[in-house]
């Protein structure tokens, strides 16, 4: 089973690349809808990702709550999965900033902003409103964040990494240096 951040980040391609570990924490199998568990393995992935970042230069990572839980279109447990997702953004903000690291908070599109249809049956789609792409630095006021599309967080990613973009990828840094 290939992680859905992984299949995607890593253009479908199921193996490893040379230097890449995964570590894939497992959603509960417990329940057979995740509204009865909309909290899911957020903390455990929270936690682990905070292990992780002192060990890699790079670490990226899903939190499905939100669209699992969206999918239902049980309000509430989206609340509850919204929080938790929350809680464990915050724990890992906090790790990457006490060790001088920067993130990049997106999604690939959105689903608990609509989880009803008119006829009140569950929205089981995704949406295809924009979603934001939030960096978080010690240095994020030296910056401004450009509207873009997916292709776009690569480019972004790499430059924070100080690397060079492959002419394969057509998407574009969407960091800019704020002017004095």
């Amino acid at each position: 089973m290939v992680a859905h951040v992984t299949h995607f980040f890593n253009g479908g391609l199921e193996q490893p690349f040379p230097g890449e570990d995964r570590i894939t924490i497992p959603s509960p199998r417990e329940v057979p809808t995740y509204d009865l568990k909309p909290e899911m393995s957020a903390a455990e992935l929270a936690q682990t990702a905070v292990e992780a970042l002192a060990q890699y230069d790079l670490v990226i990572m899903n939190f499905a709550n939100p669209d699992m839980v969206g999918h239902t279109g049980v309000l509430e447990a989206a609340i509850r999965a919204v929080e938790v997702v929350d809680k464990g953004v915050e724990k890992v903000v906090e790790g990457t900033l006490s060790l001088g690291g920067c993130l990049l908070i997106t999604a690939d599109h959105g689903n608990c902003e609509k989880m009803r249809n008119i006829d009140g049956s569950p929205y089981t789609a995704h949406t295809t409103n924009p979603v934001h792409l939030v960096f978080v630095s010690r240095e994020a006021h030296r910056f401004t964040v450009d509207n873009g599309i997916l292709a776009d967080v690569a480019p972004t990613l790499l430059f924070l990494l100080n690397l060079k973009r492959p002419p394969q990828m057509t998407g574009r840094n969407l960091l800019r240096y704020k002017l004095p």
